[in-house]
């Protein structure tokens, strides 16, 4: 099998071939392939100026940017490895993981500042790095492995501090050769997410093997700017989440917007309803793909193109070529003769593949706790394969709730609430209840026509009723106008629980 090519020479073959594309698109700032690698060799020799060799660590204190992309780049031109940070996590989270990594050197942003009380090795401000993305290139190569490790993601820190999963250049190879259908040769994307999230920083590979220009809708994000980019950058592939895509079909500059260059969009992270799918295909006029992963899966299941709108909204597809799947029993591991549950039984699901994370940052206990011996990832996750072979997800194993002796898994009651025509979107949490345990609280952001009545709790709970067992009813609705999000865009379900067990403690249990 020949060796896999590192990513720093898949930006040199791309500059080469298509030297005059764009590269990065971010308002009204454009690069091309041969400026990207040209002001990474910059970077690198500046790296190496101050000291940097292979296997150091370079964090990278900066917004979504195209400086952050020749960062990334000139780093893996030396071997160092980068730790981009989010920008929405604290002080105390940022400060973490600059005392973890030990970089030896931190770039930080404008009215950015590098975390108290820690070294962040030498600090480059970023009004530094025109000079050095101008520097000559390095007069000497590092010798390189494709087993190097290339990156660190963090997780968003909801449930304690960050942790940090590394990867390589196989393991991002990997990643390209199980994106699928959501990656062409020459595709335009719209990026949406934070560079520091996992769809970035484990993508570089695969955008530049396919010589990919990304276009960066921007912070804040909004549906009048991710039509005006669609509209003027012959955007060939889209993703967002349910709430952005529904807020960009309800804008009224869709009726002015051409939609005929997209090649596909991608939808996920949050419960979706069947009919925001057939909306956004019927509008758009491009398959819509749900696809699954998380910070440490690197990549694991998704749909298809050809699928109809009740398989991508309710489920996650299935796994993608070269990634094993199973739903076992938490609690009896991963023999296959014990741990795995029956077809259509509801388990954790576990996963295992050359696309995962090679272990959290320096600590093989945190790792084993996540992989076990056999090599699979434990994701956390509660689902199950339907008939069709199809995922479909019912919750995270530590937001399931008992109620009155009864497992509530809330991706099941989310997906029924956010059916009914009152709700636009729904999330439910299991609040501590003195008789019960645990009972449902669910929050709900309201349709734009709805009729507040229709959201009494009674009303819902008779609709819930009709479609699923009597204790999955939520015993609590609070209506709110939006929901707290994490640093990566995910609904802040630790926030949700604080709120709803302050309510039930401040008004007591079921209403």
């Amino acid at each position: 099998m020949a060796q896999t090519r590192l990513v720093a020479d898949l930006l040199r073959d791309a500059a080469r071939a298509f030297p005059d594309r764009d590269a990065y698109v971010h308002g009204e700032k454009r690069s091309t392939y041969a400026w990207l690698d040209r002001a990474a060799d910059g970077f690198a020799a500046t790296l190496l100026e101050h000291g940097v060799t292979r296997g150091d660590v370079v964090v990278l204190l900066l917004p979504s940017s195209i400086k952050l992309a020749v960062c990334y780049l000139g780093a893996l031109r030396v071997g160092a490895i980068t730790s981009a940070v989010n920008l929405r996590l604290g002080p105390r989270e940022q400060a973490s993981i600059v005392q973890r990594t030990q970089p030896r050197v931190t770039v930080v942003g404008d009215g950015a500042a590098a975390p108290a009380g820690v070294d962040p090795g030498l600090v480059l401000p970023v009004t530094a790095l025109k000079e050095a993305f101008a520097a000559d290139p390095p007069t000497r190569g590092m010798k390189l492995d494709p087993s190097d490790p290339t990156c660190i993601v963090w997780t968003s820190g909801t449930t304690g501090v960050p942790k940090g999963a590394v990867y390589d250049h196989e393991r991002q190879a990997a990643i390209s050769r199980n994106v699928g259908e959501l990656t062409s040769p020459g595709d335009r994307r719209l990026v949406v997410l934070p560079f520091p999230h996992v769809g970035y920083m484990t993508r570089m590979w695969d955008e530049l093997a396919n010589a990919t220009t990304l276009v960066l809708a921007g912070e804040p994000w909004s549906a009048t700017e991710t039509l005006r980019i669609i509209r003027d950058e012959a955007i060939t592939m889209a993703t967002g989440v349910p709430t952005q895509w529904q807020l960009v079909l309800d804008h009224p500059d869709v009726a002015c917007t051409d939609f005929s260059g997209l090649r596909v969009a991608g939808i996920g992270a949050a419960t979706i309803p069947p009919e925001l799918v057939r909306r956004m295909r019927e509008v758009l006029g491009c398959p819509v793909i749900t696809r699954y992963t998380s910070t440490e899966a690197g990549v694991t299941t998704s749909t298809l193109a050809t699928d109809p709108p009740e398989v991508i909204a309710n489920t996650v597809g299935r796994p993608t070529p070269e990634v094993e799947l199973r739903i076992v029993d938490p609690s009896t591991g991963t023999d296959r003769a014990q741990g795995e549950v029956g077809p259509g039984d509801v388990g954790e699901v576990i996963c295992r593949s050359p696309a995962m994370m090679q272990g959290y940052w320096r600590d093989p206990e945190l790792t084993a706790t996540v992989i076990d011996a056999n090599g699979w990832l434990h994701t956390g996750d509660l689902g199950f394969v339907g008939d069709d072979g199809n995922l479909r997800l019912v919750g995270r194993l530590k937001e399931m709730y008992i109620r009155g002796g009864y497992n509530v898994y809330p991706a099941e009651v989310e997906a029924v609430l956010s059916e009914h025509p009152a709700v636009a979107r729904a999330a439910v949490v299991g609040a501590p209840d003195p008789v019960l345990g645990e009972i449902g609280v669910a929050f709900l952001v309201p349709a734009a026509s709805a009729n507040r009545g229709a959201l009494e709790l009674a009303n819902l709970r008779a609709w819930c009723r009709q479609r699923l067992t009597d204790f999955k009813a939520p015993d609590r609705v609070t209506v709110v106008d939006d929901f707290p999000v994490t640093p990566m865009m995910k609904i802040d379900k630790r926030a949700l629980l604080e709120r709803a067990t302050t309510d039930v403690t401040r008004h007591g249990g079921p209403t």
